[in-house]
């Protein structure tokens, strides 16, 4: 027992070392361009601070992109994913711990992507991290668990909208993840949740603000909404 409890701390502590590494080597990018802008602007100038909301804007970019396409890269070289199952929440549980590990990395980066809109580079950010997109389809909203998420072609995901490829049941201190796929010609209406282990099959709309259940397939060519989402057409 004393071993677990060992490994454990050992894992938690292992976990938040590679985070904050991995996390601060993205500001790198941006203390480089603050360094820049120290050694060849003058500040005394006036035409400095007219220029400076748009440096820190700049600033910025430079800090979203770098975070993301770091962290990516990082968890696209290194495999960072999860399977489906069923887990019991301990870190020492593999695929938790990779779980913890690409949430830890991914969610910073998803959190600036909800702020600043990245157009096509959002999508690229999702394949680094294992998710299937198809052709001319916008991923709006959030994607909790994108290595177990799939899209098909021309699908449009609204604002808002959530989907889940895990859940926790902590009366059983356990964690469930499901793949979620999404088929072609699809929406998702705008502040919809689809649950873990969702189908969707081609050509469905989910009406904004639907709940869809844990593992409920949706069928081809009908319309599905309320709370449980249920077909309309």
């Amino acid at each position: 027992m004393m071993m677990s409890q060992d490994n454990s701390i050992i894992r938690s502590i292992g976990l938040s070392i590679i985070s904050i590494v991995i996390l601060s080597i993205g500001f790198i990018p941006l203390l480089l361009y603050v360094k820049l802008l120290i050694i060849f602007v003058d500040i005394e100038n006036i035409l400095y601070w007219f220029l400076l909301p748009f440096l820190i804007s700049i600033g910025f970019m430079i800090l979203l992109i770098s975070q993301i396409l770091f962290s990516g890269l990082i968890i696209h070289i290194f495999h960072i994913v999860y399977e489906p199952g069923v887990y019991p929440y301990n870190i020492r549980e593999k695929n938790v711990f990779r779980w913890m590990l690409l949430c830890t990395l991914y969610t910073p980066a998803r959190k600036l992507m909800e702020i600043f809109p990245i157009g096509g580079l959002k999508n690229f950010y999702y394949k680094l991290l294992g998710m299937h997109i198809g052709e001319n389809t916008l991923v709006g909203g959030v994607v909790k668990d994108p290595c177990v998420t799939s899209f098909g072609s021309n699908t449009t995901m609204g604002e808002y909208a959530i989907i889940y490829g895990h859940i926790h049941d902590y009366s059983r201190g356990t964690i469930t993840i499901r793949r979620v796929h999404i088929g072609d010609n699809c929406i998702i209406g705008a502040g919809a949740i689809i649950m873990p282990g969702v189908t969707i099959q081609d050509n469905v709309i989910v009406a904004a603000g639907a709940v869809v259940p844990q593992n409920k397939i949706l069928e081809s060519g009908k319309t599905y909404a309320g709370i449980p989402a249920k077909p309309i057409t």
